[in-house]
């Protein structure tokens, strides 16, 4: 993700003095930090260093801690005056199996996910994203640049949001050179599930971890991953995954009121991958299959839509917040409806609906707003935005729905908190 990259462009930027220690270097320092001995510890530190540890304008990075887990920050009583910054890999694979309190109160958490379109965006063609900042209703896009955010657009789909492998693109404009960088990608994480798990944890996680970008979009059936696994198992290995942010699971809410997560049901979920790029790579999609594919197989080659918009709802809020993110489903005899999303947004409940192409009907949205009373909707498609109000007669009842439709390009879904703001500031 850039972490490391990320905490020294931090430094530099505030003019902090940046002590950093690389912990997968130096695993004789575990016992040190294990024995909370905090003399000791800063000794150790400022022999690695050659320099005072709490000289002025210095801030301390623990890089890899996974590596070492007790290094987890215990600074803050003694040394407040120290900013402590942590970072690491599928961290929760060691602390599941380490039993130590945790230092409550004392770590505040910044949740990472890929690059979004839009910084993939600043790189490739940062005039487009001005266009993209400065989009309202009530000012449209022209059609040539509708035209040029969506090969862009496409271009993401592939190249993904991983930083390493934005930086080979947009220096050479070689999708070549992106594969390369996903397998690399892939295969240290494959690589570190078995330095951190057993053989049967490791084979369960791997079989995890290749099923979900093939069923992004669907409902998780247990079987489907796996016949010889038991359900208890495979749960437990998504889980993990999830916690350390490979994987991304979408609950089922009743949508009944804020926040969705509050009375979500567990055992109804879909899952998204960590990122569309790594996605893709694990699907076998490469360039020359995703650029002449039309709309409608763009919808069933992997649920690059769906991927897309989720991965970046997930973060809506910039990293403050565990990301989250909930659908909505009614299974029934006669009346199935699904909504890909649900967001809150203050008060709001508002529903997503995702169609990779420029058509799609609305009869889960109808559905949703029937059941829900909601009067704002969003739809993604690959249609330019408007904004319009819509009666509608719900099919199979006489009853009809009043609402609001937000339809946006995949291209703005980054601007969506933006424009719902907008909107329930003019309510």
């Amino acid at each position: 993700m850039g972490k490391s990259t990320l905490v020294r462009q931090f430094a530099r930027s505030h003019g902090l003095h940046l002590n950093e220690i690389n912990l997968e270097r130096h695993p004789n320092l575990d016992p040190v930090f294990q024995a909370l001995d905090l003399p000791s510890i800063r000794r150790e530190l400022e022999g690695l260093l050659d320099r005072p540890l709490l000289a002025p304008g210095s801030m301390l990075f623990l890089d890899e801690i996974q590596e070492t887990p007790h290094a987890l920050p215990y600074f803050f009583e003694d040394h407040p005056e120290l900013p402590v910054i942590a970072a690491g890999s599928l961290l929760e694979f060691v602390l599941s199996q380490h039993a130590f309190a945790m230092p409550v109160g004392r770590i505040q958490y910044f949740h990472l996910g890929p690059m979004s379109f839009e910084e993939f965006l600043a790189e490739m063609d940062p005039p487009l994203l001005a266009h993209l900042q400065d989009y309202t209703p009530e000012h449209p896009l022209p059609h040539t640049v509708h035209t040029r955010l969506s090969a862009c657009q496409r271009e993401y789909l592939l190249v993904g949001g991983m930083p390493e492998a934005v930086a080979a693109y947009t220096s050479t404009r070689s999708f070549a050179d992106v594969t390369p960088v996903h397998q690399s990608i892939v295969d240290t994480y494959q690589d570190d599930f078995a330095k951190y798990s057993s053989t049967r944890v490791r084979l369960r996680l791997q079989r995890v971890f290749n099923h979900v970008p093939r069923a992004v979009g669907r409902k998780v059936k247990y079987t489907q991953i796996d016949r010889e696994e038991t359900a208890r198992e495979l749960r437990a290995a998504i889980d993990l995954l999830a916690k350390a942010r490979v994987i991304a699971p979408v609950f089922h809410s009743p949508c009944s009121g804020v926040p969705l997560h509050a009375d979500i049901d567990w055992k109804t979920y879909k899952l998204l991958f960590l990122d569309i790029g790594l996605m893709n790579r694990l699907c076998g999609l490469d360039w020359l299959a995703l650029k002449d594919l039309d709309d409608r197989q763009l919808v069933n080659e992997g649920a690059l839509a769906e991927q897309f918009v989720g991965q970046h709802l997930l973060y809506l809020q910039e990293g403050w917040e565990t990301p989250r993110l909930n659908y909505w489903l009614r299974e029934g005899k006669s009346a199935n409806a699904e909504v890909d999303y649900a967001i809150a947004r203050g008060a709001w409940i508002v529903p997503v609906e995702v169609k990779a192409g420029t058509s799609g009907t609305l009869r889960s949205l109808h559905q949703f707003a029937l059941a829900k009373g909601t009067g704002l909707a969003v739809r993604f498609d690959l249609n330019p935005p408007t904004l319009q109000s819509i009666r509608h007669q719900v099919s199979g009842t006489r009853q009809s729905v009043e609402m609001t439709l937000l339809s946006l390009p995949l291209y703005l879904v980054g601007q969506l908190g933006r424009l719902l703001d907008r909107l329930r500031q003019e309510r």
